[in-house]
């Protein structure tokens, strides 16, 4: 596993440490890009020692206005208490929602928050969609790296939890392929939890089911 992101410099990847720098990944030859972000103490404990049933877990398709609401009837439905760390979770996925589909120029997005212990995903690949914004909140972050052929990357590196990272999909057409694939860090059996946010841009309401 590598080092720090910053030390080591990724092919095709940037790494900010602004919002208003999330713009580099629409550049060409940005294949991911990595938001550097620290948790405030407090809030990285609380994720850590909560109780796994209290995790809002979901997936929804919905405007990213309705993002705020949406958490906080998640929140409530399994059971976590009022409290500035909850406002602060709800608060930080609505705006992570906002960035993302600005950025991406969606009206709708497919906002999905889940709590891994397996190794769902542990296969390095790239999603069939446009592009992806994955943030871990608690647990081991996202694993990546440069793919040769069918062989795991070497090295592979880790995004720190609270970090997200923006990963184009194979619908964003590439030209060359920037070869950077990915996981979810294979975790059975360590006692690990993962809680996990997926945000994917909706171009098209066909088939899906927004809630408004």
């Amino acid at each position: 596993m590598s080092g720090d992101l910053l030390e080591r410099p990724v092919t095709g990847l940037a790494q900010v440490r602004q919002a208003n720098e999330l713009a580099q990944f629409l550049e060409a030859d940005c294949a991911a890009l990595v938001w550097r972000r620290s948790a405030l103490a407090d809030f990285q404990n609380w994720l850590d020692t909560l109780p796994v049933d209290h995790f809002p877990v979901g997936r929804l398709v919905l405007r990213p206005q309705a993002i705020g609401d949406a958490m906080a009837q998640l929140c409530d439905m399994c059971g976590l208490a009022h409290s500035a760390e909850r406002e602060l979770l709800i608060n930080d996925v609505a705006v992570l929602g906002d960035l993302f589909a600005g950025l991406m120029e969606a009206d709708y997005v497919r906002l999905r928050l889940e709590k891994v212990t397996d190794n769902a995903c542990r296969k390095f690949h790239r999603d069939t969609l446009t592009a992806r914004l994955v943030c871990t909140y608690r647990g081991p972050g996202t694993e990546f790296g440069l793919g040769r052929g069918d062989q795991d990357p070497d090295p592979i590196h880790a995004v720190p939890a609270f970090s997200p990272i923006l990963l184009r999909g194979n619908q964003w057409l590439e030209s060359p392929n920037s070869g950077l694939v990915h996981r979810s860090p294979p975790i059975e059996g360590t006692g690990q939890t993962r809680f996990v946010m997926v945000l994917d841009p909706i171009f098209d309401l066909e088939g899906e089911k927004p809630q408004r």
